[in-house]
């Protein structure tokens, strides 16, 4: 049964999450400030982790920073809508994933699933024997799913897990196009329900990430009211 820890100063949130994952057959444990989560992990690291940014005693990006000293476990964190930037530079730091609030539990619940299979993936040096998980090289594109890692010209793009899928899908079948609903299915699996503008939301973010590897990216083509294709370069 995996652990997870929740850091998050609002005790509705941790409440109500906690129920949610423990009806999904996790074993939860709640802190509700930076540094006690850091002296409970001292003594019994979690599974993986999801933290609030903005906590008193020790915020979410310096416990991090700590935690990135002593382990790899998978880290979401959960970030209010004008969080951008502290996203970038938690992205950076080593945080696998973002969710913000207020969100669905459902997707935080699935974003959870799937670190977890890529750590049991890393962990067991599982071989890439399928398209899904062999690694792809697509031009000056390189991605390597069981590691989570990607580059563009040699340069490392930090991604969450969604974009991840998003462009993996793309990126599969240059010239091809996606819909958006054929989207929704690769990065959200069927139990959870997003709109057209929650894709459309992803890319923007997607290309603005490739574009600091190179600010000339266009790989990623648009085909308004049909949805969208990677182009090979």
């Amino acid at each position: 049964m995996p652990r997870i820890a929740l850091v998050d100063d609002d005790r509705n949130i941790l409440t109500s999450v906690s129920m949610t994952l423990e009806a999904e057959g996790f074993e939860v444990e709640t802190f509700n400030d930076g540094q006690s989560a850091l002296d409970a992990f001292t003594r019994r690291m979690p599974d993986m982790a999801v933290l609030d940014i903005k906590m008193p005693r020790m915020d979410g990006m310096d416990l991090l920073q700590r935690l990135r000293l002593k382990t790899m476990m998978p880290i979401i964190f959960l970030t209010s809508k004008d969080d951008e930037i502290d996203e970038v530079l938690g992205l950076r730091m080593g945080a696998d994933d973002y969710v913000k609030k207020p969100f669905s539990q459902r997707l935080l619940v699935e974003r959870i699933r799937s670190l977890l299979r890529r750590q049991v993936a890393i962990a067991t040096d599982e071989v890439a024997v399928t398209e899904e998980t062999k690694v792809m090289e697509r031009g000056h594109l390189r991605m390597d799913p069981l590691r989570h890692a990607v580059a563009w010209k040699g340069r490392d793009v930090s991604l969450t897990v969604t974009e991840f899928l998003l462009l993996q899908a793309l990126a599969q079948r240059p010239g091809f196009v996606k819909s958006r609903d054929q989207l929704m299915d690769v990065a959200y699996d069927e139990q959870v329900y997003v709109d057209d503008r929650t894709i459309d939301s992803h890319i923007k973010r997607l290309r603005k990430k490739m574009r600091t590897a190179d600010d000339e990216f266009t790989a990623i083509e648009t085909l308004y009211g049909i949805g969208y294709r990677y182009n090979e370069e």
